[in-house]
């Protein structure tokens, strides 16, 4: 019988690793992981523990979490009593010459945990498991690898002596493509965070075998990548490797700074810029490289410089989650001037407009005693901040350091207006990873475009796509704004997926963010939408009033009761009337009177559009808020401004951040033609061949796909009732991937404001009885599975989040019951009763309580005469179903009943599944043998999870 193609790959793949100096070493439990692990420790230190002093050693590596195993590797210095009585001081890992570690290379370890796992190919470095590589044969998808890694955290990783908690990479395989991704522990990770490796071009370097072992595996380029380029986030205890672009930016940098040991005077060519594209994390990429430099001795500053106030509390939160108090954040220019003459302080961040006030005016000899001192200024968004006077101070004011750019999009001769371009001030750029690498790699969305025609001409047909719009008077007409304001009001659902997400829009002028907000806030009061929308603007202290014209069309805009007395109000009192609105909305207190009022409110703001629990819909802006702000669950940008080349691409750029399956594109809606001025764009900031890559394909694309999957489904079970016919877990995986491939296109088209369902080859309530049987093969695996023998299915990545419509919970359905208890004709009647039984078979959140809610429905629904009192009947039920189940599982397991309900609310306050200990301490007869301690325990707390799914999760607002 010939060998399986996975265990081939695991043999080439040791054999190239021992011809890159890792020694082969059989392991097949963690006794022998034990005994080496002493052996190697000995080896690194030069030192001899006796079995006890080992015990002490193990009891140091036995503590903590991931991540606090993670700091307890990299300490310097670890020590423990010997039996004499001595000290004796050692380490796990020599985390400053990486190179100088005993590195091995181990295969198919068994760990017994939960259940028992076999592990393919561990790297240990100084006998820890530092590196697990798991692989799967050719023509299987990655992704079963991952998930594989995430059932062995959950049930072997932590067994025994915990050393595979260790594990700071973990790479997947299937030979022809490969990822890295680092150790979250406990946290939930999910394949879009995990990263391919390239070379320094960011080409790919897929084949396990040729290309990403030689260059990522090898022995000091991995411990450099452990050692060096891993960041331990403090704030979400996790740890945080870099991606490829990352490490060259960083390498390339410290390059430069290396290479000009002696500087003199300002040379150009000693410093350089960084281009990579918006949302592909500079934040991360600076804080790393800030940080290395900070530790060469002869750097005695680094200084991150921002050209916002809010750039600079938002970095200096981000560098101190990365590495708490790494990082000193300058209040004012007196606080800055004092921090740069503190030779403790290592790394500054400082807007650029404090550095400038320090060395200039008064405080120009301030800082005298530092201008010959080597330091590093690396500046964020260097495209907006280095055209003026400031950068001419800087490098005149000091006479030692090396500048380094951040930027998405530099400036370049094309879209330079005169101005001087980034490589004119910075010198070479050091890396490049544009928007067309960073979509081929996952790291940010594509973009989905529509132009929407927003007036017609005479006798020209009605038609909402795109078309040039060159009158600039009609641009600016009320009547206009009010079309573009329905649009948006009918569409925004649609396009963020019933609000799951948010938007922004960004407009001409602020006097055209004044009528836009006008316009909504009647329709508001009006009773036609109930979106919450939020604007902020800048205004100057004396400024005119409005112009006669500006208000005219405001006037126009409002209804007669709200015009304002004033007949020209300034856009201070305007804007304080939208912070009423705002804290009316909010329950806040924003007060915008002074600067730091001003301040707040901006952050407020901003903090509504934030992931993960967004509370504003529409962001309405003029200019803020279009570069520099990050926020995951923002998908959407309605645009009403003339925009070009970094600009549009910084704009367009805040809809298209990574968050989840569910986000799967960034939404562009243009209400001007800005059609060549996006291909100028892209072709300028990627190149001339981008766009297919950077724009979704168009709707009647996704239809033909869409299409062509349909049948490929109808050819495997061309009926609901074939799925039940299948019978091999091969065919039910050929059913899995092309219903799957469906959800994909769909959640894709869905997007579309021309999206029906008449376009395709299925109907959408065939289409939603496929769902239940997908769903009905994934509930299946938790009890036809066995530890003896794992399903093949277990690990495919079954689309649930695509299929899931948060808006549908169970005060949903209730709303349809009112509905159908009112509805006298027996069609409306039926289609309802339809739409309630397809909810309960397709919704994920809800078919653990299908059965609940059929009973309701009838036992209960008949005998309710008033329907207003439908969600109190409702509730009534739900607890006593809730507490009888609750006793129920006490009695069946004889559990004790304080502490059983106190664990179901630990669980649900920690969102942690508890652990079989804690279940089997709620045994009132004590805990079981040994023998069946685990089947008990497993049964038990499945009953608990099954009863929370059941009762708790999803009922909110009942």
């Amino acid at each position: 019988m010939s060998k399986q193609s996975e265990q081939v790959l695991e043999e080439h793949l040791i054999i190239q690793l021992q011809k890159l100096g890792y020694k082969y070493i059989v392991l097949p439990n963690e006794k022998a992981l034990l005994a080496n692990l002493k052996s190697q420790l000995e080896k690194h230190n030069s030192i001899v523990f006796s079995d006890s002093e080992f015990e002490k050693v193990l009891n140091i590596l036995n503590k903590g979490s991931v991540f606090e195993k993670a700091k307890t590797l990299r300490e310097k210095k670890h020590h423990i009593i010997r039996d004499n009585g001595d000290n004796l001081y050692f380490e796990f890992l020599n985390v400053e010459h990486w190179c100088q570690n005993e590195y091995q290379v181990t295969n198919q370890i068994t760990q017994e945990g939960k259940y028992e796992n076999r592990y393919d190919v561990t790297l240990l470095i100084n006998g820890l498991p530092l590196v697990q590589i798991e692989l799967k044969r050719r023509g299987l998808e990655m992704k079963e690898a991952f998930n594989q890694i995430n059932r062995y955290q959950k049930h072997s990783f932590g067994a025994g002596k915990g050393l595979f908690h260790f594990v700071q990479l973990f790479v997947i395989s299937n030979g022809v493509n490969t990822k890295y991704f680092s150790n979250f522990g406990t946290h939930n990770q999910e394949f879009l965070q995990t990263f391919h490796w390239t070379d320094e071009n960011n080409i790919p370097l897929n084949n396990i075998l040729n290309g990403f072992t030689d260059t990522f595996l090898e022995p000091c380029h991995v411990s450099k990548m452990i050692c060096k380029y891993i960041v331990l986030n403090e704030t979400e205890k996790k740890l945080m490797i870099l991606r490829p672009y990352q490490y060259y930016a960083v390498e390339s940098i410290i390059k430069k700074v290396t290479q000009n040991e002696i500087l003199n005077g300002y040379n150009i060519e000693k410093n350089g810029y960084i281009w990579h594209t918006t949302g592909s994390g500079k934040t991360l990429t600076s804080f790393k490289a800030s940080q290395i430099l900070s530790k060469i001795p002869a750097i005695k500053k680094v200084v991150f410089v921002v050209d916002r106030k809010d750039l600079d509390h938002q970095t200096n939160k981000e560098y101190d989650n990365y590495s708490r108090g790494s990082v000193s954040s300058a209040t004012n220019t007196d606080d800055l001037i004092q921090k740069f003459n503190d030779p403790e302080i290592r790394i500054i961040v400082t807007t650029i407009q404090k550095l400038n006030n320090a060395i200039s005016g008064r405080n120009i000899f301030k800082m005298k005693s530092i201008q010959e001192e080597r330091m590093v200024f690396i500046f964020d968004e260097c495209h907006r901040s280095q055209f003026g006077d400031t950068h001419k101070n800087i490098v005149n004011y000091f006479n030692n350091i090396q500048l380094f750019g951040f930027t998405g999009t530099p400036i370049l001769e094309k879209n330079s207006d005169g101005m001087r371009t980034t490589a004119s001030l910075f010198g070479k750029c050091l890396h490049k990873y544009v928007i067309t690498d960073a979509i081929r790699d996952e790291n940010v969305l594509k973009f989905s475009i529509e132009y929407i025609q927003t007036f017609k001409k005479k006798n020209h047909i009605i038609d909402l796509k795109v078309e040039q719009i060159n009158e600039n008077e009609v641009l600016e007409a009320p009547q206009r704004k009010e079309a573009i304001v329905d649009y948006i009001i009918q569409y925004h659902d649609q396009k963020t997926q019933n609000r799951k997400f948010c938007a922004m829009m960004c407009v001409q002028d602020i006097d055209a963010v004044i009528h836009y907000y006008e316009i909504f806030k009647r329709k508001k009061l009006n009773g036609e939408h109930n979106l919450r929308v939020t604007t902020i603007f800048s205004f100057a202290q004396n400024e005119d009033e409005m112009e006669n014209a500006t208000y005219s069309q405001l006037s126009v805009a409002a209804e007669p009761e709200m015009q304002y007395g004033n007949p020209k109000p300034h856009r201070r009192e305007l804007l304080e009337n939208y912070v009423h609105d705002f804290n009316e909305m909010y329950g806040e207190a924003q007060d915008i009177r002074d600067n730091e009022g001003f301040y707040k409110y901006y952050n407020a703001v901003a903090d509504k559009s934030k992931h993960p629990k967004h509370e504003s819909d529409i962001l309405l802006v003029a200019n803020m808020f279009l570069t520099g702000y990050d926020s995951k669950n923002l998908n959407t940008l309605y645009v009403d401004k003339n925009l070009q080349f970094h600009g549009l691409i910084q704009a367009f750029s805040r809809t298209n951040r990574i968050l989840d399956k569910n986000k799967t594109q960034g939404n562009i809606v243009c209400f001007r033609n800005l059609k060549d001025k996006t291909d100028e764009a892209i072709a300028l900031f990627s190149n001339k061949e981008a766009i297919d890559e950077i724009i979704v394909e168009p709707y009647v694309t996704y239809v033909e796909k869409f299409n062509q999957a349909t049948q490929k489904l109808l050819e495997i079970v061309p009926g609901v009732d074939n799925v039940d016919g299948l019978y091999t877990e091969e065919d039910k995986l050929k059913f899995i991937l092309a219903f799957r491939t469906m959800i994909r296109l769909h959640k894709k088209m869905s997007h579309y404001s021309e999206f029906t369902w008449e376009d395709l080859d299925i109907e959408e309530q065939l289409f939603a009885d496929y769902t239940s049987k997908y769903l009905d093969l994934k509930d299946g695996l938790n009890t036809n599975s066995s530890p003896e023998k794992t399903s093949i299915l277990n690990d495919i990545d079954f689309e649930l989040e695509l299929i899931r419509r948060d808006t549908i919970n169970v005060t949903y359905i209730i709303q349809l019951l009112i509905k159908f208890k009112s509805k006298k004709a027996g069609k409306d009647r039926e289609s309802i009763e339809k739409d309630i039984a397809n909810l309960l078979n397709t919704e994920v959140s809800l078919r653990s309580k299908r059965e609940l809610i059929e009973k309701f429905i009838q036992e209960n629904l008949p005998h309710i005469e008033d329907t207003d009192t439908i969600p109190d009947e409702f509730e009534k039920f739900w607890n006593i179903e809730q507490e009888s189940a609750l006793q129920e599982l006490i009695k069946t397991e004889n559990l004790l009943e304080d502490d059983t309900e106190r664990l179901i609310e630990n669980y649900l306050f920690t969102e942690r599944e508890p652990l079989r200990k804690e279940v089997l301490s709620l045994r009132a007869d004590g805990r079981p043998s040994v023998l069946k301690s685990k089947e008990i325990g497993d049964r038990i707390l499945n009953k608990i999870v099954g009863f929370v799914d059941t009762f708790v999760s999803g009922i909110t607002g009942l």
